[in-house]
C-alpha cells in the first residue's frame, strides 16, 4: 500500500523504490533518474514507508544548514502518527524518536550535543590508534592460517564493535552482551528483542558507571556539566554505537574492496578513504528531516511534516561538483553532513579505518580478492552502501599476533570481570551462558 504524502508534479518519476536488491545494486541509477526531473524527488524507503529524497549538492546544504524550516524531530512524522507506518517496519530502529542529539532540535540540541563532542574531545587518538591495532592483530590471528576470510565479517565488522566495547568501558558481562545484541541490529535478526537487550546492557552499563567511573565516554558524559539522566546517557550511547559501529564496519570495507580491486592501485590508504567518501559513503541516505511546513525544493513541493532524506551519495555524485570531485577538494563531499547535525567524530572514525586497513594490508601482504569485483553483492536498505561479504585469499601465516601485543593493565580487573546484569536479558536470547564472546575473549588476552 502506497501512502503519497507528497506531491508529484507533472514528469516527475513514479516514487522510486530504495529497497531490494535492484537498488543495492545500482543506487546511481535511482539518483540520475530523481535528478533528471529535480533536485529532490519520491521514494520508497520501504513498503509502505514514502519520503522524498535529496540528490542536489546545493539542495542538501540548504536542508542541512537551515534547522528552523527542516526539522530533525521524528515526531512530526504525519505518517506515523496516523498509525499508517507499521511498528515493526525495519526502517523504523533508524528513523523513530529517541531523545538524542541525532533527533533533536534547538536548545535541547545543543545542550545533548555539547555533551557529546565534549566527551568525544577527550579521546586521546594515539591511544585509540593502539587500540585499533591490538584488536585488529586479535581478530588477524583468528583467521590467519586459514589463507581465506571474509574480510566484512571476520574483520571490518567484527573490529568497530570491539573498539567502542573498549571506548565506552564495558566490563566482559555486559560487553559481550552488547556486541551480540547491536550485531543483530544491524543484521535485522530479532530487532525488537536485540534492541530490548541493547537497551538493558546500556542501563547496566550507565548505572556501573556512576557507581565505578572510568576513563571511558560513559563516564565523561556522565561527569558532564549537562547532568544527563540515565535514559539520555543511554540513547547518546545508542546514537555513538550506531552512528560509529555501522558505518565505520562500510567504511573500512568498501575501502579495501577499492583497494584490492585494482581501482585503486597505487593509492594511499588516506587517498582509498577519501576515494570511497566521494564515491561509496558507508552511510549513503539518512540525515531525515521534517519540514515545519510545506516547502518548495526547486520546484519541488514537499509536505510539511513529511519524511525529507538528505543523499550523501547522490549529493556528491552531482553533476555541479565535478570540479571539486577531480581535485577532491577537502570538505566538499556531504559524507560527514553538514551543519549543525554534522558529524562530531570525523577525526577518531578517520583514524580508526586508516589504522585498521594499513594493519591488516602490512600483515596480510598477498591479500587478493576471491571473487571477481562484479560478483560481490551489496546488502539491499536504502541508508547504507554496504557489501555482504569481501572474501579474500592470502598466504596463511601462523597465528603469533596475539601473544606479542603489549598487555594493558586494568584498574579493578575483579569488578570488571564478574559484573553481572542487574536485570535479565530477553528469554532465550544468550543460548550458551558459559560460552565466552569475543569481548571475554579479548580482555582474557589483553586485560584492557
Amino acid at each position: 500500500m502506497d501512502h503519497q504524502h507528497t506531491a508529484t508534479p507533472p514528469g516527475t518519476p513514479t516514487r522510486c523504490p530504495m529497497h531490494g536488491q535492484d537498488f543495492a545494486a545500482d543506487p546511481r541509477r535511482t539518483y540520475d533518474q530523481l535528478r533528471a526531473v529535480g533536485p529532490a524527488g519520491p521514494v520508497e524507503l520501504h513498503p509502505g514507508v514514502d519520503a522524498t529524497l535529496v540528490v542536489e549538492h546545493k539542495t542538501a546544504l540548504r536542508v542541512l544548514q537551515d534547522p528552523r524550516l527542516f526539522a530533525r524531530d521524528s515526531r512530526r512524522w504525519a505518517a506515523l502518527n496516523q498509525g499508517l507506518i507499521a511498528l515493526d517496519n525495519p526502517v523504523l530502529p533508524m528513523m523513530a524518536f529517541r531523545p538524542n542529539c541525532l533527533f533533536t532540535d534547538g536548545a535541547e540540541h545543543l545542550r545533548l550535543r555539547k555533551a557529546v563532542t565534549e566527551s568525544l574531545d577527550r579521546i586521546d587518538l594515539s591511544r585509540l590508534t593502539r587500540d585499533v591495532r591490538q584488536i585488529s592483530n586479535y581478530l588477524i590471528d583468528q583467521f590467519s592460517e586459514r589463507g581465506y576470510a571474509d574480510l566484512l565479517n571476520d574483520y571490518a565488522k567484527l573490529l568497530p564493535l570491539l573498539l567502542f566495547n573498549k571506548l565506552f568501558g564495558c566490563p566482559a558481562g555486559i560487553g559481550d552482551r552488547l556486541t551480540t545484541s547491536m550485531a543483530a541490529i544491524f543484521d535485522g535478526k530479532d530487532a525488537l528483542r536485540a534492541n530490548d537487550e541493547l537497551t538493558a546492557c546500556l542501563m547496566e552499563l550507565v548505572a556501573l558507571k556512576r557507581r565505578e567511573p572510568g576513563d571511558d565516554i560513559t563516564s565523561w558524559l556522565i561527569q558532564h556539566p549537562a547532568g544527563l539522566r540515565d535514559e539520555e546517557l543511554k540513547d547518546q550511547l545508542v546514537m555513538l554505537m550506531g552512528a560509529g559501529v555501522e558505518p565505520e564496519r562500510n567504511l573500512i570495507g568498501n575501502a579495501l574492496l577499492l583497494l584490492l580491486s585494482g581501482r585503486g592501485s597505487g593509492m594511499l590508504v588516506h587517498e582509498a578513504l577519501d576515494h570511497v567518501l566521494w564515491n561509496d559513503p558507508p552511510i549513503a541516505n539518512y540525515a531525515t528531516h521534517y519540514p515545519v511546513q510545506d516547502v518548495q525544493l526547486g520546484g519541488v513541493h514537499v509536505e510539511a511534516n513529511t519524511p525529507l532524506v538528505i543523499s550523501f551519495a547522490g549529493a556528491n555524485s552531482d553533476p555541479a561538483l565535478d570540479a571539486a570531485r577531480k581535485s577532491r577538494a577537502m570538505g566538499a563531499h556531504l559524507a560527514w553532513g553538514a551543519g549543525p547535525h554534522g558529524c562530531p567524530a570525523k577525526s577518531p572514525a578517520q583514524a580508526i579505518a586508516i589504522t585498521a586497513i594499513e594493519e591488516i594490508l602490512k600483515e596480510l601482504g598477498d591479500l587478493t580478492l576471491a571473487d571477481p569485483e562484479d560478483r560481490l553483492e551489496w546488502r539491499p536498505g536504502p541508508f547504507h552502501r554496504a557489501l555482504v561479504a569481501l572474501p579474500v585469499r592470502f598466504s596463511p601465516t601462523p597465528a603469533t599476533r596475539t601473544a606479542q601485543a603489549p598487555h594493558v593493565a586494568t584498574s579493578r580487573p575483579a569488578a570488571h570481570g564478574t559484573a553481572r546484569p542487574a536485570s535479565s536479558p530477553a528469554p532465550g536470547w544468550r543460548d550458551q551462558k558459559e560460552k565466552k564472546g569475543f569481548w571475554s575473549t579479548f580482555l582474557d588476552i589483553f586485560r584492557v
